[in-house]
């Protein structure tokens, strides 16, 4: 799947360039040396009035450096925030409810993404079907959006089966409550703006795995984990053991 990469800062020469978008982490520096990524845009203390966090959402990572591994485990996991959206019926849908004692893999990211985001649930629909049925129906995908004021209910219920597959939740809303949920959870994202002429939405772009044993979110992957990661890992995390 080829796509331009959205605007962002490149380590080492501090422009706007299109290129990776790196993710925006909003936790503990040992995430950002975990996971081998390097925060591009600082967030302003505006981020930490609008999500009401602060420092709070600091998540600790597990000292065994596994390499060969794309989840990164947390020593202290991320409570499943308190967000409710609207779903693409048109209806409200609580995450922290209607996902709980459920394997959930939460994804922050917008429809007119060129890049990461059909990626990302590409990837996790390839590697969802190599499940057996059952265990397909014990994982839930949520993806929300970072730019509501285009993604609407309508929007998301065509792009999602599209880019991922149709059991996906796709979820929009006013965004200070997407930008404080995600917050919470260490992912930052800022207000959609026009760079170069098109609207583009920087986000961080870390999946967050959930547990349904604890409903805490304990595994964080990378923009750069592939299909046989998450094949590889899948089947662990239905069970919320750590892959």
């Amino acid at each position: 799947m080829s796509a331009k990469k959205t605007p962002t800062s490149q380590p080492g020469d501090g422009t706007a360039r299109p290129g990776r978008r790196t993710p925006l982490i909003v936790a503990a520096v040992a995430i950002v040396a975990a996971l081998g990524i390097t925060a591009a845009v600082g967030l302003g203390g505006n981020d930490d009035k609008a999500s009401g966090t602060g420092s709070s959402s600091v998540a600790e990572v597990s000292g065994v450096d596994d390499s060969t591994k794309a989840a990164t485990v947390l020593d202290r996991p991320f409570t499943k925030p308190s967000l409710v959206l609207t779903d693409t019926k048109g209806q409200k849908y609580d995450l922290r409810e209607r996902t709980k004692g459920k394997a959930t893999l939460v994804y922050f990211g917008y429809t007119h993404c060129p890049d990461v985001c059909p990626m990302t649930m590409s990837n996790i629909a390839i590697a969802m079907k190599q499940l057996p049925k059952a265990d397909q129906d014990k994982l839930q995908v949520v993806f929300v959006t970072t730019d509501p004021e285009r993604d609407t209910p309508a929007e998301l219920a065509k792009w999602l089966p599209a880019a991922g597959d149709p059991s996906f939740t796709g979820l929009t809303g006013d965004f200070s409550a997407i930008q404080a949920g995600a917050r919470s959870m260490g992912i930052g994202i800022d207000p959609p703006k026009k760079e170069n002429g098109k609207v583009v939405s920087m986000h961080g772009a870390q999946v967050i795995a959930f547990s349904p044993t604890t409903d805490q979110g304990y595994v964080l992957y990378g923009e750069d984990t592939t299909v046989e990661d998450y094949a590889k890992d899948l089947p662990k995390l239905i069970k919320g053991e750590n892959p």
